[in-house]
């Protein structure tokens, strides 16, 4: 693999010299803030540099170029596969609307072998990297549905776009015109590709273990019969007023089962309404649940938990691109001290592997490779790419 990254921001343009694998490139990631994604020469300016490319990318809370943590910018990792092949996929929300059918016409079509042009060779679909729109899709049903029809062997990591913490519009880019209400993915077929995975929180629990009395879906409505936004107000005592942005320093800890790993959930919405909190994944009715808030030296040790859980993955194959995907919630509490959390993947990763990634609104994949793949929030979850 060659790599080579740049970035943009308002007051420097952009920075880091010229594109030089131009029409080599196959794959471009490209993340940045939804006000810099809708600048029409800056897209422009990317098509014009890698021509032959699949511009994959989102709007996003926060990008990870190396071991810098930027806002309002927009960095591109641009990159050269020898051995890899690639096919990306669209779906709007506005054609297939549920969660968990825009998953399947995802799964169904990305195909599950291609033909090597230079073999002749059939490769199969190893790993397929996901982004979709942050606001409107229940990240639980979306990865049901294309876990369903994916072949035996094939992992899949992704997360959902952001929009800073303002929770307004989120936009997901393939090739054209960055859109809202969309859902895109990149296969990647090969059988000399070697995927990394690791995904890991480092949140603390408190208060008492509740039992879910009713939800729909990602919906919450009561939590031992009592209203789910009158209790989490009651929890969050001066931070309620900036709900649901302030939500993200108290998440939820939920598992369906005792003895059961939970998952954590993040509150995308609320309604006063119906004093529902609606999450970026399921909350089970029947579940139990229980308040989740930061320790600063905890998130970054999960981090660099993520970060040797997917070294391991690896083996002995030294990571040459690593994705880091990591909840918005975790950098609105870490604020300054947020590059530390990177600086952690980037000592036990090694400085070989090209970090770019950003700051989500959920991450996608499973916890260690061989485990279920699901919706977390509050993570930091890596995937590493190599060429063997």
């Amino acid at each position: 693999m060659k790599i080579e990254q740049r970035y943009w921001t308002e007051q420097l343009g952009w920075t880091t010299g010229a594109a030089s694998l131009g029409a080599s490139s196959q794959l471009v990631l490209v993340f940045g803030a939804p006000a810099a994604l809708q600048k029409p020469e800056l897209v422009a300016a990317i098509r014009k540099d890698y021509p032959a490319a699949c511009l994959l990318g989102c709007s996003t809370a926060g990008e990870i170029c190396g071991t810098s943590v930027f806002d309002d910018s927009l960095v591109v990792t641009a990159v050269h596969f020898e051995h890899t092949l690639l096919r990306s996929v669209e779906v709007s929300l506005g054609l297939v609307p549920d969660s968990f059918e825009a998953g399947e016409w995802i799964a169904r079509n990305l195909p599950q072998t291609l033909s090597d042009p230079s073999t002749g060779l059939e490769e199969k679909l190893a790993h397929v990297l996901v982004l979709t729109d942050g606001l409107k899709v229940n990240g639980s049903d979306f990865v049901s549905g294309v876990m369903r029809h994916l072949p035996e062997g094939a992992t899949m990591t992704g997360g959902l776009a952001g929009d800073g913490a303002r929770f307004g519009k989120t936009l997901v880019f393939r090739d054209g015109v960055p859109e809202k209400d969309s859902i895109a993915a990149l296969g990647l077929y090969g059988s000399r590709l070697k995927v990394g995975i690791g995904s890991l929180g480092g949140w603390d629990s408190f208060g008492p273990e509740r039992l879910i009395t009713r939800s729909e879906a990602n919906v919450l409505y009561e939590l031992d019969g009592r209203s789910a936004l009158g209790l989490y107000k009651q929890y969050l005592g001066d931070h309620a007023d900036g709900l649901p942005a302030t939500g993200l320093l108290f998440p939820l800890s939920v598992r369906a089962r005792p003895g059961e790993a939970p998952v954590v959930r993040t509150i995308l919405a609320v309604d006063e309404s119906s004093q529902s909190l609606t999450f970026a994944g399921d909350v089970p009715q029947g579940a139990y649940a229980r308040l989740m808030k930061a320790n600063f030296d905890r998130l970054i040790d999960g981090a660099a938990g993520a970060a040797r859980a997917n070294a391991e993955s690896m083996g002995s194959v030294v990571p040459e691109l690593a994705i880091l995907i990591s909840c918005v919630g975790r950098k609105l509490v870490l604020k300054q001290r947020v590059e530390e959390e990177v600086e952690a993947v980037r000592e036990i990763l090694g400085s070989g592997a090209m970090l770019a990634g950003f700051y989500s609104y959920g991450e996608i994949s499973p916890f260690t490779p061989g485990a279920k793949c699901e919706l977390h929030n509050q993570t930091m979850t890596i995937t590493t790419l190599s060429e063997r």
